[in-house]
């Protein structure tokens, strides 16, 4: 039952695949446009949907992620008119060349194909997503967790209303009802045929899990275990406004804070005016053994799990480094390559951090919540990769291509 499902949805992607590549970028956009205007024009709608599964949701920590309202309606419009701008990602020469021969090659950008996105909590990834595969040639399956069913089903089926609507097949998304369990398995292991490319977007578990079994390439991230360093040279206010906005404006996104690394040459300077301000702002506090006694053992103490942990919640590891090359040590020991960041304006200091650091994304006095493809101008993401092959950091249109050579002869033969 399950494999002839999945059969037929793989096979509508392969043909939805073939029409889009016929596809100009003008319709796409309009495409795009109409789907904006779907999403305001039934606004009530989503928000009554979404309603029922945060009235299902059992666990409150997910909430805000399911959670959608005007203002991320609007948010998710922005997005999707920041992608209609975009220039046409396919058919760009990335480099061309002439040989001693005469043979001329390119290096032509060209869509992946078909993208399997697997996905938790989030709803705004079902617009994103959809968005971001149309404008880059790319045909996407997607499958919502069954928290966010009801969310996730009335946004595809949107966007799919905008296909039609401007006669393009409606198969180039297409979103899995079925909620057994059992379907993800069948798409990581006997799905080959049918997807080039799956992106997993959810906790270690399900991202460990499409590692381990996906027969086809895999984009993804286990963890946003990320720090900020304050250096001996940060200035205090900076320190101060940039920690509290890096743990506590979204604690639940991948891109928060989860720990803090502080220089012990500002111990005295910093600590105190940047714990107080993450304590008034309600944030929970763990923290090593050197800075507790400094509080005369206040705080819970910081164990090894603290510092492999990514909280996604107001609570933050604090520990105290000798300089740079330690903060740099913590990270490489305990992060997850997502995103890390240095506060300091000693620009030598600085360097030092940004070339170390073996993070997907390394920043210099700002906030780690940035890690966001909507906020580096992609107009949104269908993830933030931390591989090391490429692509990593967020995953916008440009990343969603990818390319082949082209060579022109005149008869041209190999002696």
């Amino acid at each position: 039952m399950i494999n002839k499902y999945l059969s037929s949805i793989g096979f509508r992607s392969r043909v939805a695949e073939k029409n889009l590549s016929k596809i100009n970028i003008d319709k796409k956009n309009k495409v795009l446009e109409t789907y904006s205007k779907l999403l305001l024009k039934n606004k009530n709608k989503i928000l009554r949907e979404n309603s029922k599964d945060v009235k299902n949701c059992k666990r409150e920590d997910l909430i805000d992620r399911l959670l959608i309202n005007k203002k991320r309606i609007d948010s998710i419009r922005d997005s999707i008119d920041q992608i209609i701008k975009f220039k046409d990602p396919i058919g760009k020469t990335i480099h061309k060349w002439k040989r001693p021969n005469n043979l001329l090659i390119k290096k032509i950008t060209v869509p992946i194909g078909v993208i399997g996105v697997i996905y938790e909590s989030r709803p705004n990834v079902t617009c994103d997503v959809s968005a971001l595969c149309l404008k880059s040639g790319n045909v996407v399956i997607l499958r919502g967790g069954s928290d966010s069913f009801n969310s996730n089903k009335i946004l595809a089926n949107l966007f799919r209303s905008s296909l039609v609507k401007n006669n393009v097949d409606k198969n180039c998304v297409q979103f899995i009802e079925n909620k057994n369990r059992k379907i993800v398995d069948h798409i990581l292991s006997k799905m080959s045929d049918y997807i080039d490319l799956i992106v997993p977007r959810g906790g270690k578990n399900l991202v460990k899990k499409v590692k381990n079994l996906s027969r086809v390439n895999v984009i993804g991230h286990l963890e946003g275990n990320c720090h900020i360093y304050v250096d001996r040279d940060a200035e205090l206010e900076m320190a101060k406004k940039v920690v509290l906005n890096a743990k506590m404006r979204r604690t639940s996104i991948c891109g928060a804070a989860e720990t803090l690394l502080i220089d012990n040459k500002c111990v005295k300077s910093h600590v105190f005016e940047i714990i107080r301000t993450l304590l008034f702002a309600g944030c929970e506090i763990v923290v090593d053994k050197k800075l507790n006694k400094i509080f005369k053992n206040k705080f819970n103490l910081a164990t090894d799990k603290d510092w492999r942990t990514e909280y996604l919640k107001p609570k933050i590891s604090i520990k105290i480094v000798n300089g740079v090359k330690e903060a740099v040590s913590h990270i490489h020991k305990y992060g997850t390559m997502h995103t890390d960041s240095i506060i300091t304006k000693n620009k030598k200091t600085a360097n030092f951090f940004l070339e170390q650091v073996n993070s997907s994304i390394a920043m210099h006095n700002a906030s780690t919540q940035f890690a966001d493809g909507g906020e580096f101008g992609f107009g949104g993401e269908i993830g933030i990769s931390t591989n090391k092959m490429p692509p990593r950091g967020p995953v916008g249109i440009n990343q969603l291509t990818s390319y082949k050579y082209i060579v022109e002869g005149k008869g041209t033969i190999r002696l």
